[in-house]
């Protein structure tokens, strides 16, 4: 029998269970790399906002606990591809957590290549999913001409702006750009194709992408305006594909008190559920919510939010998690 939650309940049991949100994760199931489940595996390296967990200037017990006793899993969102056919990998946004995601990345590979990847390819320019780069630069890995995939307002970013244009000029990283909706073919088994949705876009135009491998494929938007504001159909997107990883930055509205939400739009979870409540179970469960800040309490698996979430019928992406693809 489906379950459905009226969006006022929903709202007020976000009440209830927001302030677990920054406490530690359990402890996640360690992934058998010995044991990929395809020859093309998506695995995701992260799932908090921008600022990740604990936040910047967070004073609540349990943020000042994570400063103590940093949470291993909890890392900013980033997924990763890995072909083992064709001995490639791939990373979608470089987070300031980019070192450990670019180290997770190889271990799970059964090749032995490169230590930077293949190609990464950017959606925005806000901190969480470009600022990784710095860390290929003079003063970190000081690598040479790593494929980044950016959007053409984001590529002038880089390119006319220190400190990222020194990243070009020492050729540490060579630009590729990119068309909306033009898929990129990088392998026999891999394409990549990039959609703008609407957002904040200061610096740069934001991108979701379709992953698409040879069975299956896969839609992240880690960063959207509320779905109405986006000239497509969202429930029809996921219609589509296998696997939707979906902006769920906060779980409703009372999440944040002390700011104006306006000036932050994201689709709450809770409304992404009443928005989603249609549709037929098998299209539910291809929904994992992903880019959740540091309140969130979904962040928390074990929850209150994150068992509503599943009794609806979704998923919150997890670090370790994969699928093939």
């Amino acid at each position: 029998m489906e379950i459905r939650i009226a969006t006022s309940v929903m709202f007020q049991t976000g009440l209830m269970v927001f302030l677990a949100a920054c406490q530690p994760t359990l402890p996640q199931q360690k992934v058998d790399i010995t044991s990929l489940p395809a020859s093309l595996n998506l695995v995701v390296l992260g799932n908090v906002q921008d600022a990740g967990s604990p936040h910047i200037g967070c004073e609540k017990d349990c943020c000042k606990e994570l400063f103590l006793h940093p949470d291993p899993n909890r890392k900013v969102v980033s997924l990763g591809v890995i072909d083992t056919t064709h001995q490639q990998k791939w990373i979608f946004d470089a987070t300031p957590d980019l070192p450990t995601q670019m180290d997770n990345l190889n271990k799970l590979s059964p090749f032995r290549s490169q230590k930077t990847p293949d190609g990464i390819f950017l959606t925005h320019a806000h901190i969480g999913h470009y600022a990784g780069l710095m860390f290929l630069g003079k003063e970190g890995l000081g690598a040479s001409g790593v494929p980044v995939y950016a959007m053409p307002r984001m590529k002038n970013y880089l390119e006319n702006n220190g400190p990222w244009d020194q990243l070009t000029v020492l050729e540490n990283i060579s630009i590729h750009k990119m068309q909306e909706d033009s898929a990129y073919q990088l392998s026999s088994s891999l394409s990549v194709k990039p959609f703008l949705v609407p957002h904040r876009d200061e610096y740069s135009e934001t991108v979701g992408y379709l992953i698409s491998g040879p069975s299956k494929s896969a839609l992240f938007i880690p960063d959207i305006d509320k779905w109405n504001t986006w000239e497509k159909d969202i429930q029809e997107e996921i219609k589509k594909v296998d696997f939707a990883f979906l902006d769920a930055t906060f779980y409703n509205q009372a999440e944040i008190p002390h700011r104006d939400m306006a000036e932050i739009p994201h689709p709450f979870i809770v409304e992404s559920m009443e928005l989603f409540k249609d549709l037929p179970p098998e299209e539910k469960q291809k929904v994992y919510f992903i880019h959740l800040n540091h309140t969130n309490p979904a962040l928390v698996e074990g929850s209150e939010a994150s068992l509503l979430i599943k009794q609806n019928g979704y998923q919150v992406a997890r670090k370790g998690m994969m699928f093939g693809l």
